[in-house]
């Protein structure tokens, strides 16, 4: 089991949020996106609005967690949001406008999605277009602000539920195990298997497992 966060660094996750509560924001969302990189599966973004003074001593930016611990707080922090939304971006829309595109795109529509809508964003990495209320971007802030922790959790285990699901879908790439990610199993299934509909085509070894030149398409 992964040790839960320091009382020290549980304060440290909550101090941005709690400043803005102080300079008159109530509605803070954090947004973070899961599956940027892998070579299958869609982009997940998702958005939450926590409660002031909300009590999820074990949320930390995803990867520290267990898978079994993302689980249970991805339940819990569905309990006790403000609002919360995940959005998924396809793997069609990943090969047709590029990664980062797509997770700016499904950041801003799960914001989108929150009712009540937020007052200030804090989103990990990117700004977002479009947005009507100030926000805030943050490098690494999966493992800064707990908003965005939650955020991450939401996102990664909607996106781990839906990659087992294409697992059963099209069996043999071994989904439910790498999660789409470019392991020495996968590149081995592409090889054998071909791409599937779930694969994105501008990532290189799928181009490859296609015989197409490999390199990004535009």
């Amino acid at each position: 089991m992964s040790p839960t966060p320091s009382r020290s660094r549980r304060a440290a996750l909550r101090s941005r949020e709690r400043d803005l509560h102080r300079r008159g924001y109530r509605r803070i969302a954090g947004a973070d996106e899961a599956g940027a990189g892998p070579l299958a599966g869609p982009l997940v973004a998702a958005a939450v609005i926590l409660p002031p003074g909300a009590r999820l001593p074990g949320v930390d930016d995803s990867k520290r967690l267990r898978p079994a611990e993302r689980e249970r707080w991805a339940e819990r922090i569905r309990q006790v949001a403000v609002a919360w939304a995940v959005v998924p971006v396809p793997a069609a829309e990943v090969d047709e406008v590029g990664p980062l595109e797509a997770a700016r795109r499904g950041l801003a529509r799960a914001v989108a999605a929150l009712a009540p809508g937020p007052d200030y964003v804090l989103v990990d990495a990117r700004r977002l277009p479009g947005l009507a209320v100030p926000q805030e971007a943050v490098i690494g802030g999966d493992g800064k602000h707990l908003a965005i922790a939650a955020a991450s959790i939401l996102a990664k285990t909607w996106r781990d539920a839906r990659m087992r699901e294409l697992d059963a879908l099209y069996p043999g790439y071994g989904f439910a195990r790498h999660k789409g990610y470019g392991t020495r199993e996968h590149l081995a299934a592409l090889r054998r298997l071909g791409p599937c509909p779930e694969h994105r085509r501008r990532y290189r070894p799928v181009r490859e497992a296609l015989g197409v030149q490999p390199g990004l398409f535009r």
